[in-house]
């Protein structure tokens, strides 16, 4: 039975009520400002709105629960309807892909026809040996190499060359002109970045894909043009002449300079025609190609410091999706001459695979990436930054370490004499422009008064060691390469001016803090900040604090990316952190050589730091995969910049130049260490145990120093012992007998409590982690352990590496030793840990 109250609230029989206009009104207003209001707040609504006094609290408290089930579906349905219309779009694209390669094979089958049939003819003209079958031979062999006339560089002239090259970029990202193969390691699906294809077999190198984005076609094709925003080795871009065409579209005359990658290679400039227009269906389309052997136009005469390149017919090709953003064709094809490079180096100008790396797939994913940026335009990242700059952020870093490895002399870099050793090159840059961002005024009111940049700059070849690998460890493990005087001697460079250059004094780096800033959608580029924790800085440097801050952007650290350049670059940084912050950008740059790649182990770090600690090559775990035995090579590119005073040039070099030297052998001793193929003739130190062996002397020494088993139940076996050990529900951390003891080893719990990783175990002390209380109880303990083997510490707090804190309700520490019954590391085990 249905009945009406004298408010207009329909009612049937108290089980529901259909709201009146003005209720749901008042509703709606409630529910934009709390979702989910309390009952207190529900109460208060009835009480404010008297169109409401008639309903329960507890039948509003129903339309809130319904309301946002509404919502939830509401957003679920449109999800739907999104990765519908990917899918849609996918399929399409696939089944243009289908067509293609169905033309492809066709076309491969017809030529297969014809080579039989000349192959054919050409055996039974062999037997001819009449002189008229040579001449003929010859003059089709002088047919291979036409020399072309002349191109008319007119604006008749350059519109016919713009049309012939739309007609062959067509043909590209939709025919058969190039044989595409597969990209190693793509599959094509509605969250993947597209459908990626290298080229087989032509001329220069060549990457092609197909994707879907969520931006209008004009946006897209902004983006693209904007290639420095987006292509890391692009320098510049200048547009020199504009044409309009009759059919309402656009040509341009460009010179594009691209960063040579490394300091064994020239850098490349091209001199290019853009053509824009529009087709019949409506796609907007952006073609490229070089503009060579032209008369009656225009012209760029050669470039010092430059080799020419060309680029063939290349572009995008850009469709309006049905619902709403794009669907895209890339094409780009380039041949970087790579007869110009060391013979070593020519993968790198050949391998197509490492070309749609830098090229194709960054279009791609900075057209994801701003998209994204768009549909979540409300969000502000961390440090209250917006995506649009921490973009820039990252471009300023890459940019800031491309000019220190080329050094142009344009941009005021020259060079200076060696010491008699050509390993580390050394430049200076004295020009305003370079100096304009240093001289600022910081957070400590001192003005930079620097007068030049230096920097010191080496390629080495690595063997047998997978880049991204390499470039985890030296970001994990800072303190294993870098010097932390020197760190502070940058610091200071940028803020104060006069410094004293760094020595031979003490100084420590209590270890390092990863802030996370922002990251790219597939998380193949971070962005973050690294606080460096208690630098030891000279006693003069009073002003300065004893943390340090360094803006790093990390990039390549996925193993499985084929031909991806890895890249550490990193800029110390004021601590108020300011847009306009300067950035003497240093790191390091990992390009792989081969395309082949040995299959790697994360778990092969597990023992690192104790090869490392003794200086040697660390054993292979007895868990890791089997490897391959094939060697890979890649090419290591080391740069680092420091501001100075003109004065103080010589002594700044030679510590460069030394720092440079010291992290080529640290680099070497690391590659050593991480190569899954050892180095014949090198032993693997003694005193470096295994994890399973350190897991039985723990297990050993506890036995014998407590009286009883840490782990009950388990056989003698090495493998059941480490496993036992592992899945221990107390954290069990080792550290090393040092006067800072650091971390070494713990098991999962361990990993658990500290919040961190196997890898960044190393960057964590023992001091860092305890309270006041628990390092002055562990102090007066610590003459016990040594002379006892153990001690039994009292309940504390101490802290996670990420800040946390947490409660534990004992714990016992005791002294691991060898077969030789020398002590080895010192154990600790937090017992029913908790966080606080």
């Amino acid at each position: 039975m249905i009945c009406k109250d004298g408010k207009g609230a329909m009612m049937d029989n108290g089980k529901y009520v259909r709201y009146t206009p003005e209720q749901v009104e008042a509703l709606e207003r409630l529910y934009h400002d709390c979702p989910k209001p309390t009952s207190v707040r529900r109460q208060q609504l009835i009480r404010d709105c008297p169109i409401l006094s008639n309903i329960e609290p507890k039948q509003i408290k129903v339309w809130f629960q319904n309301r946002r089930c509404r919502e939830k579906q509401r957003k679920e349905a449109s999800r739907l309807q999104s990765v519908n219309r990917k899918l849609t779009a996918m399929n399409k694209l696939l089944m243009e892909e289908n067509d293609r390669l169905q033309k492809q094979v066709s076309h491969l089958v017809y030529a297969n026809g014809c080579f039989r049939q000349h192959t054919q003819n050409t055996t039974v003209a062999s037997k001819d040996t009449s002189c008229e079958s040579v001449v003929s031979s010859g003059q089709g062999q002088r047919q291979l190499t036409p020399q072309h006339p002349p191109r008319d560089a007119s604006p008749a002239g350059l519109l016919s060359i713009a049309e012939e090259t739309l007609t062959e970029f067509l043909s590209k990202a939709t025919g058969t002109a190039v044989e595409w193969v597969q990209m190693p390691g793509m599959k094509p699906g509605p969250d993947s970045i597209g459908i990626v294809a290298i080229s087989h077999g032509c001329t220069g190198v060549a990457s092609r894909a197909c994707g879907l984005v969520s931006l209008e076609p004009t946006r897209v094709a902004e983006i693209l043009k904007d290639r420095p925003s987006w292509f890391r080795d692009c320098r510049a871009v200048d547009v020199l002449d504009v044409l309009p065409t009759a059919n309402g579209g656009t040509i341009e005359l460009l010179y594009m300079q691209l960063y040579a990658p490394t300091t064994l290679a020239t850098a490349r400039d091209f001199w290019l025609l853009r053509y824009t227009s529009v087709t019949e269906d409506g796609s907007l389309v952006v073609c490229e190609r070089s503009l060579t052997n032209t008369q009656n136009g225009p012209s760029i005469p050669s470039v010092l410091n430059f080799v020419r390149a060309e680029m063939l017919p290349s572009g995008y090709l850009i469709r309006p999706c049905e619902g709403g953003g794009s669907i895209i064709n890339i094409v780009d094809h380039m041949n970087l001459e790579a007869w110009n490079v060391p013979e070593v180096l020519r993968p790198l100008y050949e391998s197509p695979t490492v070309f749609a790396q830098k090229t194709t797939m960054m279009a791609l994913r900075q057209l994801r990436q701003i998209a994204q940026e768009v549909s979540q335009a409300s969000s502000t990242p961390n440090w209250g930054r917006r995506p649009a700059a921490l973009r820039a952020l990252s471009q300023r870093l890459s940019r800031g370490f491309n000019e220190a490895v080329n050094g142009f002399t344009d941009e005021g870099w020259s060079l200076t004499s060696n010491d008699g050793v050509d390993d580390v090159t050394i430049l200076v840059n004295s020009s305003p422009e370079k100096l304009m961002g240093l001289n600022l005024s910081f957070s400590n009111g001192y003005p930079s008064v620097n007068t030049a940049v230096l920097c010191a700059k080496a390629s080495m070849l690595l063997q047998n060691v997978p880049p991204a690998l390499l470039l985890r460890f030296l970001r994990e493990h800072r303190s294993e390469w870098a010097d932390n005087n020197i760190d502070a001697y940058s610091a200071a460079a940028i803020k104060l001016g006069p410094c004293s250059i760094p020595g031979a004094r003490a100084g420590n780096i209590g270890g390092q803090v990863i802030l996370p800033l922002a990251h790219t959608i597939e998380h193949e580029e971070l962005l973050e900040v690294i606080k460096l924790e208690g630098v030891g800085l000279c006693p003069e440097d009073t002003l300065m604090g004893r943390d340090m801050f360094l803006l790093q952007l990390c990039s390549g650290m996925d193993e499985k990316a084929v031909g991806m350049c890895s890249e550490l670059i990193f800029a110390p940084i004021d601590a108020s952190f300011a847009d306009e912050a300067p950035l003497l950008a240093s790191g390091f740059r990992i390009i792989p050589l081969d395309s082949c790649k040995g299959d790697s182990s994360p778990n092969r770090t597990l023992d690192l730091a104790s090869a490392l600690d003794v200086r040697g090559i660390g054993n292979k775990l007895s868990g890791d995969r089997d490897v391959g035995t094939g060697s890979a090579r890649s090419v290591m590119t080391i740069a680092f910049e420091f501001a100075f005073e003109s004065h103080m040039q010589e002594s700044v070099s030679a510590m460069a130049r030394q720092y440079v030297r010291s992290i080529i052998s640290s680099v070497q001793r690391v590659a050593s260490a991480l190569s899954p193929i050892p180095n014949k003739g090198i032993q693997a130190p003694v005193g470096t145990p295994e994890a399973h062996t350190l897991a039985r002397w723990i297990s050993h020494s506890y036995r014998c120093y407590l009286g009883v088993e840490l782990l009950r139940g388990v056989g003698d076996g090495s493998d059941s012992i480490l496993k036992s050990m592992w899945h221990h529900s107390d954290a069990i951390i080792c550290c090393s007998m040092k006067a800072m003891p650091v971390f070494t080893f713990a098991n999962q719990a361990g990993l658990d409590m500290l919040e961190t990783t196997l890898g960044a175990l190393q960057d964590i002390s023992l001091e860092k982690i305890l309270d006041e209380n628990g390092r002055n109880g562990l102090y007066y303990e610590f003459p016990q352990i040594i002379q006892q083997g153990f001690a039994c510490l009292p309940g504390g707090i101490c802290v996670s590496s990420m800040g946390k804190p947490v409660s534990y309700e004992r714990a016992v520490a005791w002294k691991v030793v060898n077969e030789e019954d020398q002590a080895y590391c010192f154990c600790f085990m937090f017992m029913n840990w908790s966080f606080v």
